[in-house]
Order: C-alpha cells, then structure tokens, then sequence
C-alpha cells in the first residue's frame, strides 16, 4: 500500500531499504560491480518503461523514488500517479516473467 514497503529498511520500517545493501545482496550473491547495480538496475527499468511509451514520464520518475527538485512540492505529491504506478509496476513484472520465460534472457 501507499504507507508501506516491498523493501523496508532493517532499521525502521518508515524507511526503505538502501541502495548500499541492495548492492551489499548483489556482491554476497556473487555478481561483481560491472554486472550489476541497484543504480544500473533502476537506470534499466526507467529506460524500458519511457522507450515504452505506455507511460508519463512523471509517473515513471515517482516510481523510481526520483525526488522532485522543489522540497515542497515534492512532500505533497508523493501520491501523484499512484494509480498508473501501480498498473506500471504489474506491466513491469509481467514483462520481466516473460523475459525470464522467453529464450530472451
């Protein structure tokens, strides 16, 4: 929901988890800095979902957790979008379980 996280942080559940111990997961699992990153995984699903063209770029930038470069209006438009967004996400995973299903990947 829109209190929550998929991936909070170990410390407080207010906060989600970071890109330092997602990459932390990456490295324990064996891939190396050249493989694969929070950031490079982040850039890559911002890439197909713009190139897709289903989507507004805003709705996409939100998703992500891009911050909005005026403070304010940022704080009382976290919601904005979050019905596209939500439909994006499920886009996004079904896309990926192709990917992953298909000789594609």
């Amino acid at each position: 929901g829109r209190e929550g996280y998929v991936f909070p942080s170990a410390r407080s559940s207010k906060r989600p988890m970071s890109e330092n111990t997602l990459n932390a997961a990456f490295r324990r699992m064996g891939y190396s800095k050249e493989e694969v990153t929070a950031h490079g995984l982040r850039a890559t699903a911002s890439t197909f979902l713009n190139e897709s063209g289903l989507w507004n770029p805003d709705a996409i930038e939100r998703a992500l957790a891009h911050g909005d470069s005026n403070v304010v209006r940022g704080i009382y438009h976290r919601g904005k979008h979050w019905d596209e967004r939500v439909r994006m996400a499920q886009w996004w995973s079904d896309y990926l379980d192709e990917l992953r299903l298909s000789s594609k990947a």
